[in-house]
């Protein structure tokens, strides 16, 4: 876990409470400053490519993990006023219905949280240093070669 005064990053091998996360770190903010919290919690789907889903591997290099992770945090605060970043992202066995990503933002302005959050996510899912294999229903293992990025928000909400 990394630990600054305006964020906290955890890589974690077991399931975590994100609601109890999200308190701890409200109770230790200043809310009046803040407007705003974006949150975006990732859980884990029981398919992939239209077949049924046991669970799911993820490795990561701790240190490479990290230090993306805290690099990307960085660039974003260049963009936009974060009075506080929290991420979580779990390793290890993860199975369907268990959280596997937890980003949450604190700014003044919902337009800083909500942006800097959307960014994130797509940041963790496309590009951070995380390995998933999947073992399906029968047991057949397939390692995900590749992240999808997702769509802009604004491109989603005109179809």
């Amino acid at each position: 876990m990394e630990k600054h005064t305006n964020q906290q990053i955890e890589i974690l091998d077991q399931p975590f409470d994100v609601w109890q996360k999200v308190k701890d770190c409200q109770a230790a903010l200043p809310m009046a400053t803040c407007g705003a919290l974006s949150l975006f919690i990732g859980s884990m789907r029981d398919f992939n490519r239209q077949a049924k889903v046991k669970n799911m591997w993820l490795e990561h290099y701790p240190e490479m993990t990290q230090s993306y992770i805290t690099n990307e945090v960085a660039e974003l605060r260049k963009r936009f006023q974060l009075d506080y970043v929290y991420i979580a992202h779990r390793v290890g066995i993860v199975r369907p219905g268990d959280t596997i990503v937890a980003v949450a933002v604190w700014a003044a302005h919902r337009r800083d949280a909500m942006a800097a959050n959307h960014h994130l996510v797509e940041q963790l899912k496309a590009k951070a240093p995380f390995w998933k294999k999947e073992t399906f229903a029968d047991n057949e293992e397939h390692w995900v070669t590749a992240n999808t990025p997702g769509a802009s928000l604004v491109d989603k909400a005109d179809d």
